[in-house]
């Protein structure tokens, strides 16, 4: 019997790029005996703050054009959210700083982490990155959210209650996996990770794809 393979995959809920891999992500594991393991980080507007204070003035407008045309070529579609998962101000020079209050990228880090717990991590980051990134305004209200997790076959009202009573647990979680994301080599998002070796972007899924090929990865039997 063929053995199944595993990848993780380094993801942040504030990261387009990590939107865009998703998908291949996910239809892989459908597809062949392979098992992605979410590991939820930290934006770096969160773990990395001042890093918007050191790029180059051309970085924004490229970013938002290069991220447009990816997903135009990926035919997925593309918004940047409203809400942002990340609060941040810009001041009156033009540079963006992270806000004290973040009432989103938290709960949703937590939310990927339980969900990875509860066997679903990849489906759950592809059913909500794709209502924050995909063009959903208000994604956080209604049962937009609600609708996303049954997609991906958990509930999110009990989520939630283990959210009050678990965060501590769920927050180290999060630190230990920016710590093995420094470990095996980079400090992007997404960064996939293959017997220790370090895929950065989702322009190198068909590489790591490569990888896992010559590895064995075989396409799962259908009954």
């Amino acid at each position: 019997m063929a053995e199944q393979l595993e990848v993780d995959v380094f993801w942040s809920f504030r990261s387009p790029w990590s939107y865009l891999a998703t998908p291949r992500l996910r239809e892989w594991q459908e597809r062949f005996l392979l098992k992605v393991n979410l590991r939820v980080v930290y934006p770096i507007a969160i773990r990395t703050p001042e890093f918007f204070d050191q790029v180059q003035p051309q970085w924004f407008s490229y970013f938002g054009k290069d991220v447009r045309r990816v997903a135009e070529f990926l035919n997925l579609p593309f918004v940047f959210p409203k809400p942002d998962p990340v609060i941040q101000l810009v001041d009156e020079d033009g540079r963006r700083h992270t806000a004290p209050e973040q009432p989103y990228i938290h709960r949703l880090s937590w939310l990927g982490v339980l969900a990875e717990e509860m066997g679903a991590g990849i489906e759950f980051a592809d059913e909500v990155s794709s209502l924050i990134w995909g063009g959903t305004k208000d994604w956080d209200q209604g049962d937009h959210m609600i609708k996303a997790a049954a997609r991906a076959g958990l509930d999110l009202s009990a989520m939630e209650e283990r959210l009050h009573s678990e965060t501590d647990r769920l927050e180290a979680e999060i630190v230990k996996n920016q710590a093995d994301h420094h470990s095996v080599g980079h400090w992007g998002v997404p960064t996939c990770a293959f017997e220790g070796e370090p895929f950065f972007g989702q322009d190198r899924l068909d590489v790591l794809l490569w990888r896992l090929q010559q590895s064995g990865l075989t396409e799962r039997v259908e009954h």
